[in-house]
């Protein structure tokens, strides 16, 4: 009898232990996302839809530009993407963030009412 009483409580503890860990496993794979905004250049309907395509790189879940505000706010999981890739991806398409400035070629390529005033 205390023979099968042992082999039941180990059995408990092994599936007990097994399912913690695929708890845990699950808890890691979960991706958490993280929302940010910041500020893009730009002025009118197609920079809005350039900017907002520039910026859904692999990771980003949604991306919106204010055309008011020029704040471009973006939700991405971490584990994927960081803020400085978004930004640069956005710069390469021709639209000065807050840490990058766009290349002078491709920001002179943009369409004349896509020409923004740039800083210095």
């Amino acid at each position: 009898m205390k023979t099968i009483k042992f082999y039941i409580i180990s059995i408990l503890i092994i599936i007990l232990g097994d399912s913690n860990v695929v708890a845990q496993n699950q808890k890691q794979n979960n991706v958490s996302t993280k929302t940010e905004s910041f500020k893009v250049w730009g002025k009118c309907e197609s920079c809005k839809a350039r900017i907002e395509k520039a910026a859904k790189v692999d990771g980003v879940n949604n991306a919106v530009w204010d055309i008011k505000t020029k704040i471009l706010t973006i939700t991405y999981s971490p584990s994927k993407v960081n803020s400085d890739k978004v930004q640069k991806n956005i710069a390469a398409a021709g639209h000065d963030t807050e840490k990058y400035k766009a290349d002078d070629k491709v920001y002179n390529a943009l369409p004349d009412c896509c020409h923004y005033e740039r800083k210095e």
